[in-house]
Parts: structure tokens; sequence; C-alpha cells
């Protein structure tokens, strides 16, 4: 996998210098960052391209209008194909009052996305009763009120179905079924799908076509026609899959792919 210099090293501070701590750059396609933690909550979105974040119980894409919220202590990696423009913010405890979220990807407003593009104008050290601390309180407080997007895949914990999920992340159009799947991991059936559902909340089924679904995204932005990306997903019917996919997203796979190049 391509590193790069040009990637600004991950801070090696104990505490954040400020109430929030602002990280923008540019990554280039095939970077992947180091698996770390912070002691500090993480505001983290991509303004341009797509991002995948990855912990031990989720992955989660990130389409421009979405960021991901990660918590203190959870260790997490990211990854692109494409450049993306990444932008994070570092959240000091005493901006966020005891507010606790779970890890999870939510939807960017135009005002959070404004008030982002502002504080990135400012000095790293800012006077703390004024103006710029004043707007940066706007802005936790308009973060901690985003609502959730359906841009997260949880993770099995068993090896068993690590297995099986790994291999459909990496080929997202395997059609073998759980019975298929059984005897190639040495587990019954029922194991599988009580397994599948105890740890991830989803059926097997569920949970490939939120695989797929997500894996639409990326193929999209990279420019793949629906009828090449449905057969790339395993779908035998290309009008069940732009259903599909409207049902979930809410949009056609036409008007999001414009809206990811746009």
């Amino acid at each position: 996998m391509r590193q790069s210099s040009e990637v600004p090293p991950l801070p090696d501070f104990q505490q954040l210098p400020g109430p929030v701590y602002r990280r923008m750059f540019a990554i280039p396609a095939g970077h992947r960052v180091q698996l770390h933690r912070h002691p500090w909550v993480q505001f983290t979105y991509a303004s341009a391209g797509i991002m995948q974040v990855v912990t031990e119980q989720h992955s989660y894409l990130l389409p421009p209008q979405c960021a991901l919220w990660i918590p203190a202590g959870v260790e997490h990696t990211a990854y692109s194909d494409q450049t993306i423009e990444f932008r994070g913010l570092y959240l000091d405890d005493s901006l966020l009052n005891g507010y606790q979220r779970p890890c999870g990807v939510v939807q960017v407003t135009p005002l959070v996305r404004e008030l982002i593009a502002k504080a990135n104008s400012f000095a790293p050290q800012y006077p703390a009763q004024g103006a710029q601390a004043r707007l940066l309180q706007v802005l936790v407080d308009e973060l901690r009120e985003l609502p959730e997007a359906p841009f997260g895949l949880p993770l099995p914990s068993d090896p068993r179905l690590r297995r099986i999920s790994e291999a459909l992340q990496a080929n997202p159009g395997d059609n073998r079924s759980i019975e298929d799947w059984a005897q190639q991991v040495g587990a019954s059936r029922r194991t599988l799908v009580r397994l599948f559902q105890a740890q991830t909340q989803l059926s097997f089924r569920e949970w490939r076509q939120r695989l797929r679904l997500l894996a639409a995204l990326p193929l999209l932005a990279q420019g793949m026609s629906v009828t090449a990306l449905a057969n790339e997903l395993g779908y035998d019917s290309v009008s069940a899959f732009i259903a599909l996919f409207q049902r979930h997203y809410g949009k056609t796979p036409g008007l999001w792919a414009a809206a990811l190049r746009a």
C-alpha cells in the first residue's frame, strides 16, 4: 500500500492545545492511515472524495455530506481509493459537558459545513473568550444535534464470521449462500444464522445487502454505470438493485452518482 510523506503525522501530544483542534489536509489515493486511537472525541469527514474508516466493530463509509463521530479510545484506521480532502476536529471534554454518543456516521448539515470552513481560517491558538471561541462552541453544539446516517456496517467478532465478512468485503458480488459458507468455515447453518444476528443485529442476508449498498458508492463515484454496478455486486436484476438502493438511500443510483461527482 502506498504511503505518502505529504500526509502530516499523527499528533503525539497527550492533551489538546485548545478545546478544539483542527486537522485539514489532502490524503492521496491509496494511503492508509495507521491504526490509532485518541484520548478525545474525533469528528472527521472528507469534504471531497469518499473515505472508509474501520474500527474493531464497524466499517464506515463517508460520502462528502457525512461525517464520523469517533468516541475517545476507539481504535480506527482510514483509507480511500481516491484522493480525499480530510477534515478532522478533536474535541475536548470541556466543550462537550459530558455529552456522549456511540461511534457512528452522521449527516453534515450546510450550517455545520460552513462553520467548519470558517474555523479553518482560525489560528491554532485563539482567545478563550473571543468571537472565535464562541463560534467553535456553536459548532460543537451543532455537532451534537446531527442525525445519524445509514453508512455503517457492523462487523462480527467470531473468527468464522470474520472469515466470511472479510471475503465478502473483498468481493461483495459473491453469491454463495449461508449453507455454502457453513461448509467453507466448518460450522452449521444454524450456528452462523444465530451468530450473525447476535453479533451484528442483522441477518446474513441483510448484512450482505448493506455491504453491497455501501460498496456501490465508491464505484458510482468512479463512474461505473448502474448496469455494470448491479452485475458487479451480484444482482440478477438491475431494476431490483435500483429499487433497493433508492429505498435505502432515498434517491436512485444515478442521482447519487451525480451528487458524488459534483
